[in-house]
């Protein structure tokens, strides 16, 4: 059981590490950071790349309701995609 944090780059759904790929793919739920940044594509073509639903977690998510994404984190693995680097 994980909370993996990953970065995707700042172009498209194929900028992602391998790794950060293969986390994703093990992954039950997968949030999409979608408020300090917005990537250059669509929710779409990020589920149909890494073969999963993407929640999108708005403003209103990251600073009110991000207690359920670690409540599921908790339960099983979970990735939080951030646009860019994660660390930077």
């Amino acid at each position: 059981v994980m909370l993996y944090v990953i970065g995707l780059g700042l172009g498209d759904e194929k900028d992602i590490t391998v790794r950060g790929l293969e986390a994703v793919k093990r992954c039950e739920s997968v949030y999409l950071e979608y408020y300090t940044s917005v990537l250059g594509v669509g929710k779409e073509r990020l589920e149909q790349f890494y073969g999963r639903e993407v929640v999108l977690a708005d403003r209103q998510f990251v600073e009110e309701q991000v207690g359920t994404m670690l409540a599921d984190a908790r339960q099983k693995d979970v990735a939080f995609l951030v646009v860019g680097d994660p660390f930077g």
